[in-house]
């Protein structure tokens, strides 16, 4: 299918009904007259109008058009182009437009980026298509992540002398069936395989510390998302933290990752330093300790500091996980000269996909080497 129309489009052919309707979508977007995000071009024929124009009841008709004629995916594709290309974001801001709005994580990180310019008017709309994309997050990530870090720290806590109201029997009858008697019909255990009577209490510590610059948008996005998932575990304490030169400790808010978002501002400078020095001080059992900084390490702060918070915290016995980004975005710019001292004190930096966390955060509470890709 050729879309396109007009003299200069090489086919021919006329295009007429849902066809034209499509095309009218896409030169909406995509005609070079367009692109300036003001109130459209027009070709010289006059045949076809193209721009999404200055209003918002014109920009949420072509969401709607867009929805009918184009598959999800494409939707958001197109979403994106429309924000970038024809400076949208201030249409963002009225409800009408939010209403027609296919929600992905992307359209999350510009509403979280225009939240304190957001009219009251629009800030309850705006809450609901970031509720609905946390919840499509939780539905695809959360079980997988508890299962996952689950089974990591039963495996951290095995013991091989538990109170006999603590010994997992299947494991331990595996580990004996050597020693299975058949005239007795029974397994005589020579290893007993369970768990300590503190099973149910806290076993580990996480500190996500975010970098909530306007490049890690969608980062801040999905970390918040687990980490309301993590905080949902009984066996871990988790503490989130978002910092730009400022550190804000969102832990209280964790039960709702909605409410984790809006207390974040997209945008502003970087102190990592700063926000480490927060985390620090907020350790108090480093072994079983992990911190996840999530930033693309852009350092505005106190480099040789930041580096010796990471070294002395590593020495304490935390286990420390620098990750790039959290999002499918694929690879992200970073800073490499700090990327390259890190991996120097054992703390390697690397991007990681959501579906990737739940194996990175599991290895990380087992003390075994990260599935560093």
């Amino acid at each position: 299918m050729v879309f396109g129309g007009g003299d200069g489009d090489g086919t021919g052919c006329a295009l007429s009904g849902r066809d034209a309707a499509m095309d009218a979508a896409l030169g909406a977007l995509y005609d070079g007259g367009g692109a300036g995000g003001a109130g459209g071009s027009r070709k010289a024929s006059g045949a076809r109008s193209a721009g999404l124009g200055g209003s918002a009841p014109h920009v949420a008709r072509w969401l709607g058009d867009i929805r009918m004629y184009f598959p999800g995916s494409v939707v958001q594709v197109m979403q994106r182009d429309a924000i970038e290309r024809l400076g949208l974001s201030a249409l963002l801001l009225e409800p009408e437009m939010l209403e027609a709005v296919e929600p992905d994580v992307h359209l999350v990180g510009t509403l979280l980026s225009l939240n304190k310019a957001m009219p009251d008017t629009t800030k309850e709309t705006a809450r609901a298509v970031v509720r609905k994309v946390v919840e499509q997050l939780e539905e695809r990530l959360a079980a997988r992540t508890r299962a996952t870090l689950t089974g990591a720290l039963d495996r951290s806590a095995r013991t091989s002398r538990p109170r006999h109201h603590d010994i997992d029997w299947n494991r331990t009858i595996r580990a004996n069936l050597k020693n299975y008697l058949p005239e007795h019909g029974t397994v005589v255990p020579e290893r007993l395989i369970g768990y300590g009577r503190a099973a149910q209490s806290v076993k580990k510590e996480v500190i996500l510390c975010i970098d909530q610059s306007g490049s890690m948008a969608a980062s801040v996005v999905y970390a918040s998302v687990f980490g309301a998932v993590l905080a949902s575990m009984r066996s871990i304490a988790t503490r989130l933290v978002v910092f730009d030169t400022s550190v804000v400790d969102l832990t209280d808010q964790l039960d709702d990752p909605v409410d984790v978002l809006f207390g974040t501002q997209l945008g502003g400078g970087t102190d990592i330093n700063r926000a480490l020095a927060h985390c620090q001080s907020k350790i108090t059992r480093p072994a079983d300790t992990v911190v996840v900084l999530i930033s693309d390490l852009y350092e505005g702060g106190i480099r040789n500091e930041m580096l010796g918070r990471v070294a002395a915290m590593k020495a304490a016995g935390v286990e420390f996980v620098t990750l790039l980004a959290l999002s499918d975005e694929g690879a992200p710019a970073y800073d490499r000269e700090h990327a390259a001292a890190l991996a120097a004190l054992g703390a390697p930096a690397f991007a990681c996909t959501p579906d990737l966390f739940p194996e990175v955060m599991a290895a990380a509470l087992e003390k075994r080497p990260l599935p560093v890709s």
